[in-house]
């Protein structure tokens, strides 16, 4: 074989070479300027997402500002009906709530709570303080915790706000307590009448320290009347 004739192959290996080098390159960089759009893209992507959240909080915020203003604006002003609801109360409780004043009453409850509106509060139930008001306590061997004893006047609240609390008694955990002894009754003190009724000579001594006070009584009356006769 001739120089020529070996070299030819020679030159086709290093074409073949150098072309394959130039496309793995043109590869490389294909794939690098992929990944910096891939990359661009995840960006976009998480600025978006950021976005989205963001907006997502914002109309949660919006709407529990909107729920906390309407609850305000209930609150005032169904706070100034509550008496109204004691006194529908107070006449259920004693039985008065009848005819058409029962229709009113009803009817009237019926409309506060469809805005919202709820009552609690009763006994039995574990004392807290941010629903109920304590106004005296007592003690019970019969719970474990602190429980409202007596419902004085129920609560109140719309949603979670409350509008009015319970006032309540509670009873906390210990010995049941002793019951006070009843009072003494008060001796009568003697009166005038008894006093002299008292100090008054008896039938048995009518005839001695009795006549002697008739007789000096009256000698000072004999001897008022002789200076009262001298004297004109």
């Amino acid at each position: 074989m001739s120089d020529e004739y070996t070299a030819e192959p020679g030159g086709e290996g290093e074409r073949a070479n150098l072309a394959v080098t130039e496309l793995l390159a043109k590869l490389a960089e294909r794939t690098n300027e992929l990944q910096g759009v891939q990359a661009e893209l995840a960006e976009r992507t998480n600025d978006l997402q950021r976005l989205q959240a963001e907006f997502s909080n914002y109309k949660k915020r919006v709407e529990r500002d909107r729920q906390v203003v309407k609850e305000t604006a209930v609150a005032g002003a169904l706070s100034e009906l509550l008496p109204v609801l004691d006194d529908i109360g107070r006449a259920r409780e004693h039985g008065e709530l009848e005819g058409g004043f029962r229709q009113v009453g009803e009817a009237f409850e019926a409309v506060v709570a469809k805005q919202g509106l709820a009552r609690f509060g009763a006994a039995g139930e574990l004392f807290d303080p941010n629903l109920h008001e304590a106004l005296m306590s007592t003690t019970s061997p019969d719970v474990d915790e602190v429980t409202v004893a007596v419902l004085f006047r129920p609560g109140y609240r719309i949603g979670e706000r409350v509008v009015r609390p319970a006032q309540v008694q509670v009873a906390e955990p210990g010995p049941a307590p002793e019951a006070e002894p009843a009072p003494e009754p008060a001796k009568p003190k003697p009166g005038p009448a008894a006093s002299a009724a008292k100090s008054a000579p008896n039938g048995n001594g009518a005839g001695n320290g009795g006549g002697n006070g008739n007789k000096a009584a009256a000698e000072a009356a004999v001897e008022v009347d002789d200076d009262d006769d001298s004297g004109l």
